[in-house]
Parts: C-alpha cells; structure tokens; sequence
C-alpha cells in the first residue's frame, strides 16, 4: 500500500517506522504539559522562544526541499492557529491541573467532526453519540473545578478553546503537508508561530532574555521533547497514516502528561474529574471510529 493509499485507510495499521515515531511523537509531547506548568516564564515568550528553537532546528532540513505556494499558504495559515493554539493551551496548564487540561485538549477530533459539518460535510448519526458522551464528560470536569476554583474553571474553557484551535491546525497542516517535505512546513509554520507571539509579548511587555537557567533548561526540554520529538514526529507521520489513527493515539498524551505532573509537581487530580477524563476519552474514540470514512477536505 503506498502512502497515498494508507493516508486515506482511517483504520489502516501504520506502518512500523510510523508507529515508532508516534511512540515518540507521544513521550515528547506528553512532557509539554508539566514543563509548562513548571516553567514561570511569561506564556507568550515561551511561545515565542520554543517556536523559534523548532524552526532554527528544522531549518537546515527544509533548506534541501522545494516549496510549493499553495503548501506555504497552508502552512502560514497553521502556523498563526498553532501560535493561538498554544496560548489557551499553556494558560490551560498554568491554570488546572495538567490531566484536566489535557483530556479537554483531547476534544480536538470532536471539533474536527463539526469543522466538517459546518463545511457541508456529512457526519454519521453514531458520531454523535461520542459527542454527547465527551461533552458530558466536560461537564464533569469543568464542574468539579469550578467547585475548586474560578481559576480552574477559566483554565478548563482555555483548553477547550484551545482544542478548537489544534483541530484546525491539524486540518491546515494535512493541506501543506500535500505538497510540502515535513521539515519544510514545520519550519515555516514554526517560525510563523514564533513571530504571531513576538509582537503579542512586546505589547504585554513580557521580558526576553532575563530568566535563571532553570527557565532556559525548561525552554531546551520543550524544544526538544514537544517541539521535536512530539510535534515534528506527529507531522511526518501525518503524511502517511490518517488524522484519524494519529488523534486516537494522540490521546495517551493524557495519562503520560497525568504521571508527569505527578512525578514532577506532585500534582494530583481531584478524583472527582477522573469519570469525566474517561468519558471526554471515550467520546473521543467513538466520534474518531465513526467518522473514519469522512473527508476533511
């Protein structure tokens, strides 16, 4: 089967190099959460900074590929989304705790389905299920933490915002992808990520330079791990396997960022929002499965 063939086989197998890289693709972005929330750089410049990293990384990669104008349009479009993207996310992770954040986050593949709906597209009346299933599971989370705080409640609607967002920067970065190497796009969408934060931290006055070198460690592990081993792996193996297959896997980001955060913060979550942390899954799962023949073209 060439790769034409799988990517469009939303229950196809991927095959053993791509099944590596999305092992991979999981451990690296599963320390994003925790490193997030260990870090106290302002939000925006750590945006800023790790993005920046990302594409200086990829940059001499890209430079041996040609460059389609479409593929570029697609991915300074997904580079803009994934710079909103990753504000409601790290405020997420500064403001709950990082399983809550993460399982919301998760709802990515739910807002996927809708893109497509609103869109013209048809999604089958099974998928629905799953919505219903996941979004009870919101209520639940969102629920317990509102009982807790108000500032984890507003950080549990950042990361719902923020899944909206990474669905639509999956979808554009699956239209780049078309035409563009992986290390092409994600030094494009990379570097437009870092320069959508730039002028955002300049205006909230947010420092560049002045942090302790925990900070600059912290930064090095999101580059690395998240950026590169987690992004960048997700990305080339989406040329391949189906969005579909790589949102189902991306879900075990949430019981690895959940160890994580305990490990390293000793960060517990309320055993209250853990019903809703499997129902968000499990929703998930069912609106992935069913809506495994929809194009989101």
């Amino acid at each position: 089967m060439n790769a034409g063939d799988r990517i469009n086989q939303h229950t196809a197998m991927p095959a053993r190099p791509d099944l590596i890289r999305l092992g991979l693709g999981i451990i690296g972005i599963g320390t994003s959460g925790p490193l997030i929330a260990l870090s106290t750089m302002p939000i925006l410049t750590l945006i800023f900074w790790r993005n920046l990293g990302g594409s200086l990384a990829t940059l001499p990669f890209a430079l041996r590929h040609s460059r389609d104008r479409v593929g570029v349009k697609w991915a300074l479009i997904a580079g803009i989304l994934l710079a909103l993207h990753f504000v409601g996310f790290f405020l997420a992770m500064r403001m709950t705790t990082v399983a809550a954040g993460t399982a919301l986050v998760a709802l990515q593949p739910i807002f996927a389905a809708l893109f497509v709906k609103l869109s013209g597209g048809h999604i089958p009346s099974k998928a629905w299920l799953g919505m219903i299933v996941s979004f009870i599971g919101v209520g639940l989370v969102a629920g317990v933490d509102l009982q807790i705080s108000y500032r984890s409640f507003l950080g549990d609607l950042a990361a719902i915002i923020s899944a909206a967002l990474a669905a639509a920067y999956i979808m554009a970065g699956s239209k780049a992808q078309r035409t563009l190497e992986t290390t092409t796009y994600t030094t494009i969408c990379y570097f437009v990520c870092s320069m959508t934060a730039l002028p955002m931290a300049l205006i909230a006055g947010n420092e560049l330079f002045s942090y302790s070198a925990k900070e600059w460690w912290i930064l090095l592990g999101l580059i690395l791990g998240a950026q590169l081993l987690g992004h960048s792996m997700f990305n080339s193996a989406l040329k391949r396997v189906s969005p579909a297959i790589v949102s189902l896997i991306v879900f075990f980001e949430v019981p690895v960022s959940a160890i994580l955060a305990f490990w390293w913060l000793d960060q517990k979550p309320p055993a209250g929002i853990i019903p809703g942390i499997v129902l968000i899954l499990i929703g998930c799962i069912l609106v992935v499965t069913r809506t495994r023949g929809v194009s989101n073209d």
